[in-house]
């Protein structure tokens, strides 16, 4: 069938709207006191509350760049949703942001995980904290704060605090920041940790916290800040002095099978048999080299893996090790299986790579740092819409194509605005579920 032949294109309606699910869910967010949050900001620019719903409207529907917003002001959106900018206004907005206004919009994320009841950490067992950090490539010599870190590419460094628990929902993100690109992963992470777990006393209080982190975070301050909040612990420690003479000490009896990809049960011995084993040392201290009164007295778990004979590494070690410090009175087994999770972070990173912070869009250091902000607030109104609309584990990806992209008709009738929205919509059941819920008293 030729389409060309037989139709003729005409942009011409003034009733149609292209994302006709960002009315429940900025409606959802509308409940939870975004504009009156927002309202506090003390940014030096008229209507800042329209713009910076403008910004997370736009990446919710799927913006990553500035002029991606413009898709808000074509047809009957503005009617639908309320009034929006237009992108170079929102440009010159987030430029003209300092580090206090983006510490501003922090506190409008925690407030909204605060009032959103959906947001609160539902299922068994502890909520799991994830602390870990990336690196969001950027091109160009005009970006402020671009070097070259870790990763060995040129761009700028964001930290994030994540929090989940397992089978209930996907991560939200409790705290954030854009750094200069050749930071330590690890520098002042303590500061976030804490306010994440501020967060999180508040959402969710009297819940045991388990506070996951990689080798870049293993650092003592890290550790002070989860005690002070009574949270477990559990960090990935470099292969130290004192570490890998722990691991020397291991005797062979002390290793157990653990469940690990591509592992088999065995009913009669009542064992996982697999190429991966844990143990756990009698006992440890680490940071050694610092004076006594801050040594830390912890557990120190050890996996093994073995690796595949026809690599040259096994002619020298046949296991991989990868030991942890904790202080949690989980079994040795299961305290491997939940640091083991810490990699669900790296999902929520792929999501705001993916959608939001696909580009760093403002050569203005203080601009970009504002707009992973808002990000992060159009991420987590996403993870509370897709709760409502009872797809827990949806990710925002996910959400904008069943949810937040649906076409829509605006129609009138009296003082009432209908939405036509199409037939037979594979996920009306969820869009229903969810508009019932931000337009519920």
């Amino acid at each position: 069938m030729q389409v060309s032949h037989t139709c003729t294109p005409i942009f011409d309606e003034s009733n149609l709207v292209s994302a006709a699910g960002l009315a429940p869910v900025l409606g959802l967010a509308e409940h939870a006191g975004l504009s009156q949050s927002l309202s506090a900001m003390t940014v030096a620019s008229p209507n800042p509350v329209v713009k910076s719903r403008t910004l997370i409207a736009g990446m919710l529907a799927g913006a990553d760049s500035i002029d991606d917003l413009d898709l808000l002001r074509a047809g009957a959106t503005p009617k639908l949703i309320g009034a929006v900018r237009a992108p170079s206004t929102l440009g010159t907005f987030l430029r003209s942001f300092t580090h206090g206004h983006v510490l501003q919009i922090a506190k409008t994320n925690r407030d909204l995980l605060s009032r959103l009841p959906t947001m609160v950490p539902a299922g068994e067992g502890p909520i799991m904290v994830d602390v870990d950090d990336t690196i969001r490539g950027v091109h160009g010599h005009q970006k402020q704060a671009a070097a070259f870190g870790y990763s060995g590419a040129r761009g700028l460094n964001a930290l994030l605090v994540t929090a989940h628990t397992e089978g209930s929902a996907a991560p939200i993100v409790l705290e954030s920041q854009l750094r200069r690109g050749n930071i330590r992963s690890g520098d002042h992470a303590d500061w976030h940790l804490a306010r994440g777990l501020s967060t999180i006393a508040r959402i969710a209080p009297d819940r045991q916290v388990l506070i996951r982190a990689d080798a870049a975070f293993c650092q003592r301050s890290n550790i002070t800040t989860a005690e002070q909040a009574g949270a477990w612990w559990s960090y990935t420690i470099p292969q130290w002095k004192t570490v890998t003479a722990a691991i020397s000490s291991l005797d062979e009896d002390r290793w157990e099978p653990i469940s690990y990809p591509q592992a088999i049960y065995d009913d009669e011995s009542g064992q996982w048999i697999s190429d991966a084993e844990v143990a756990e040392a009698a006992s440890f201290t680490a940071f050694t080299s610092r004076p006594k009164a801050q040594r830390v007295k912890c557990r120190l778990v050890v996996r093994r893996v073995k690796v595949k004979p026809d690599s040259q590494v096994a002619l020298f070690a046949p296991w991989r090790y990868h030991a942890f410090i904790t202080n949690s009175d989980l079994s040795r087994v299961e305290a491997d299986r939940r640091h083991r999770g810490h990699a669900i972070v790296e999902q929520v990173i792929a999501e705001l790579k993916q959608d939001p912070s696909a580009h760093l869009p403002s050569g203005k250091f203080v601009a970009n740092r504002a707009w992973l902000a808002f990000a992060i607030i159009a991420f987590n109104l996403a993870r509370a819409a897709a709760r409502a609309a009872g797809m827990g584990l949806a990710r925002m990806q996910s959400l904008l194509r069943k949810i937040v992209a649906i076409p829509a008709r605006l129609a009138r009738t009296g003082r009432k605005i209908i939405i036509h929205l199409p037939r037979l919509w594979p996920w009306q059941a969820q869009w229903s579920r969810l508009w019932n819920a931000a337009s519920s008293p």
